[in-house]
């Protein structure tokens, strides 16, 4: 029987968008039918595999892409999510082949169920790109966020903190505004696929949020203090008002986590 962790290991080994989303999807049914042992005796890759295109740059490579109000804009603004997307995939995947052989079966529960979500939100970003005559590599991209996947390689704790209690997080705050601007430009099926995305994405925040205090429990750690100081050493950049709290509040995530860091501007 197929393990765990070889299963993960194919997601992240799969270079072509179809291919990723299919092994990703295939994952998550194998995973839910019993079909997956519970071992992680595979080494997850130090990289996934990735296609020819996008052409990935630094971030401060990156051309302007505007706020999504012409055309262009908004095209550029669906490929950059199209993009985010593809990557959460392997973030989830390699979450649970890296770190789930140290917790109990519900750990890969959440995060296969992550990972099948977010192939499903590229699918949808990426058909919705070929509609508007374009398609998910036409434009450049950047690999900020496997950075912070290597960055928090050695520490789950680390991992939990930085990827869906910042990152993840950061989505719940900006995407309320760009689904409105696409509903402003007219692009209701645009605005429609963004707004499904972001209440996802709750519960994958909130996946993150419940993990990490049950570590930090299990290690009699002050959740809220011991994330400060993770994020302290392990993003580069800033976490920075405004905040959805309505959103943050539903996933878990108070306000005692961020807020007294964005006002001090330690991180």
């Amino acid at each position: 029987m197929e393990s765990v962790a070889s299963a993960c290991r194919a997601v992240l080994l799969a270079a072509e968008p179809a291919e990723k989303v299919k092994a990703a999807r295939t994952a998550a049914r194998a995973w839910r039918r019993g079909d997956l042992a519970f071992r992680f005796e595979t080494a997850m890759p130090d990289r996934p595999a990735r296609p020819a295109r996008p052409l990935l740059l630094a971030p401060s490579h990156m051309p302007k892409r505007g706020r999504g109000g012409s055309e262009r804009g908004r095209l550029a603004m669906l490929h950059a999510l199209a993009h985010i997307e593809f990557g959460a995939i392997d973030l989830a995947f390699d979450m649970a082949g890296r770190f789930g052989g140290s917790f109990a079966p519900p750990f890969v529960d959440d995060w296969f169920s992550v990972g099948a979500d977010e192939a499903i939100h590229f699918a949808l970003l990426d058909r919705r790109l070929k509609a508007a005559g374009s398609g998910y590599g036409q434009l450049p991209a950047h690999d900020g966020l496997w950075e912070a996947a290597e960055a928090t390689a050695g520490d789950v704790l680390a991992r939990l903190a930085v990827v869906p209690m910042v990152l993840e997080a950061r989505g719940l705050d900006v995407t309320p505004a760009t689904v409105a601007r696409f509903e402003a430009a007219g692009d209701d099926a645009s605005a429609a696929i963004l707004g499904r995305i972001c209440r996802d994405e709750i519960r994958h925040v909130a996946v993150g949020t419940k993990w990490f205090e049950k570590v930090c429990e299990a290690r009699r750690i002050a959740a809220v203090s011991e994330w400060k100081r993770l994020v302290g050493v392990h993003f580069r950049g800033a976490i920075k008002p405004p905040f959805n709290d309505s959103a943050r509040d539903k996933a878990g995530l108070s306000r005692d986590y961020y807020a007294g860091l964005a006002a001090a501007g330690d991180v």
